[in-house]
């Protein structure tokens, strides 16, 4: 059976990193315009996310049953939680901690393309080996490590296409291709998951109990649910990008304001 069990390590951090947002956004209220209520909306929608995937049904259900549920919970975290977040967060909220000069360096080295996908693809590829995802279900530690480790990596990940910072953002055609480049790397592992016909994840071969299932139908239902729902987020990200792209290249052009007086006279 599942319950809402509430976890108070998850629900203490998510309270701390709300509460550190609302007081940095007060206090950059104070000096400086507001924050939108879109912007705040989608930020606590990116905390929320990450509650249900880590407490009740879905964090039960992943840790001791079901490897179909456990790859929904890592797509949660890595594909839905890390860009509500990045939309929720106004660049000037960043500032501070940007002034220094070491901060600013390697956060620009992590974030460009290349690095950001190469950090995602190997932090996520190594958490579904078998060895380290068996490891991670048996102690505890190490699957809270996982877990932060891949909500790490899917903020870097999203960050050259959702950056708080403008200046640190892809182009519209360079993100279309970053995009489509990002949903690559997910689907081998996909596929080692669904095509395998032996159970990779000795654990769940152990579970007592899984809704009907089978631990290889329930392994390849998983493998399948990161097959195809990994790069449909990709596939929905890359359509809003390539119609804000067009929308705004639509937009008519404002006319320059005449020099001079009234009727634009010297």
């Amino acid at each position: 059976m599942t319950h809402w069990d509430i976890h108070p390590d998850v629900l203490a951090g998510l309270a701390l990193f709300g509460a550190a947002y609302l007081w940095g956004i007060g206090r950059r209220h104070r000096s400086a315009d507001g924050v939108e209520a879109w912007r705040i909306a989608l930020f606590f929608a990116g905390l929320g996310t990450i509650f249900v995937a880590l407490n009740g049904p879905i964090h039960d259900l992943s840790d001791r049953s079901l490897v179909s549920v456990h790859m929904l919970q890592h797509l949660l975290l890595t594909l839905v939680a890390p860009p509500l977040l990045l939309l929720g967060v106004p660049g000037r909220l960043l500032a501070p901690a940007l002034r220094s000069t070491a901060v600013r360096t390697i956060g620009r080295r992590l974030t460009r393309p290349l690095p950001a996908l190469a950090i995602f693809t190997v932090v996520f590829t190594a958490w579904h080996l078998p060895v380290l995802y068996d490891l991670a279900l048996r102690h505890h530690g190490l699957h809270i490590l996982e877990h932060l480790l891949l909500m790490a990596a899917g903020v870097l990940l999203w960050w050259p296409v959702l950056s708080p910072l403008p200046e640190w953002r892809l182009a519209p055609p360079a993100q279309l291709l970053y995009l489509f480049v990002a949903g690559i790397p997910m689907v081998p592992v996909a596929a080692f998951i669904t095509l395998s016909d032996r159970i990779l994840y000795p654990f769940y071969g152990e579970a007592p109990w899984q809704w009907g299932l089978s631990p290889l139908a329930d392994q390849r239902l998983g493998g399948v649910l990161m097959w195809i729902g990994g790069p449909l987020v990709f596939l929905i990200a890359m359509t809003i990008v390539y119609f804000r792209w067009m929308g705004r290249d639509a937009e008519p052009a404002v006319p320059a304001p005449a020099r001079g007086g009234a009727h634009g006279t010297p």
